[in-house]
């Protein structure tokens, strides 16, 4: 990513959020701001052509982003029961949560690049979406301070508990600046919870999920953001024990689909997809 430009992948993620609600039934993951967020051209665009959704690479990587938000929703309620009252979303994005959040009390923070950020505020600002006092930017040059730095300045307290919702932002980070993050999640609070998504290495991937992995690696490549972080999940649990993570969930695409897709009759599924879901709790 470039020092003053949004993320070129943000957008796509968030018309693939958009798409999910105009052409899947059922939904996995609701968002009634997905269609509206993504700006009125990219509505129009989607709108005039979803058959450039339907592809069989399309409609694996959708899938996989409604079961993520879907999954950190689930996850998120969970650890609302428990008592924790503040959401941190690292590489916001386009993410909607925050202005549609249901947990009177529940404090979102929303860290990002500010380049990023700013063009979010913008983009907000254009569409009519109001910013609710619960949630707070939380801008951060991760060049030259850290999340840390980011969300104590922001008003994030470290003495009660968080859950970090950090989704599809690993593969395009080293696999040691991952797991720094993970410890510094577990060094804020031993309380603190992480939901967040990884790749397996592209190695470890033979026929239509190798074809499937190279296609989508070319194409964020190619706007500059290209895949760099991978982990084998028996040697990320071990790297989360490690950590201090007490609770560890973790979900490969067979898993998400009998959780998220069990039974559709359209088809829809992450079985092409090379990412898992994870879950650690303190």
């Amino acid at each position: 990513m470039e020092e003053n430009r949004p993320s070129a992948t943000a957008q796509k993620v968030a018309i693939r959020r958009a798409a999910h609600q105009l052409l899947d039934d059922p939904l996995v993951f609701a968002d009634p701001l997905a269609v509206r967020i993504i700006g009125p051209r990219a509505s129009t665009t989607l709108l005039a052509a979803p058959e450039k959704f339907q592809t069989r690479s399309s409609r694996y990587l959708r899938a996989l982003i409604a079961a993520r938000s879907r999954f950190a929703l689930d996850e998120l309620a969970l650890a609302v029961d428990r008592g924790v009252r503040q959401l941190v979303v690292l590489g916001a994005g386009l993410d909607t949560f925050a202005y549609q959040n249901p947990y009177p009390g529940l404090r979102v923070f929303e860290v990002d690049h500010p380049a990023t950020q700013l063009w979010k505020r913008e983009r907000l600002e254009l569409v009519g979406i109001a910013a609710p006092e619960s949630l707070t930017f939380a801008p951060v040059n991760f060049e030259r301070e850290t999340v840390e730095e980011g969300l104590l300045r922001a008003g994030y307290s470290a003495a009660d508990p968080a859950l970090f919702s950090w989704l599809g932002v690993t593969p395009y980070l080293t696999s040691e600046t991952t797991l720094n993050t993970l410890r510094l999640i577990r060094a804020l609070s031993p309380r603190n919870g992480v939901v967040f998504d990884f790749a397996v290495p592209p190695e470890s991937l033979s026929g239509s999920r190798r074809a499937a992995f190279d296609e989508l690696a070319a194409r964020v490549a190619s706007v500059g953001e290209p895949f760099v972080g991978f982990f084998d999940p028996a040697g990320l649990r071990q790297a989360l024990e490690e950590i201090g993570f007490p609770s560890i969930q973790l979900l490969d695409a067979k898993a998400i689909d009998g959780r998220y897709f069990k039974g559709r009759e359209d088809g829809l599924r992450v079985e092409g997809s090379v990412a898992h879901l994870v879950c650690a709790t303190g």
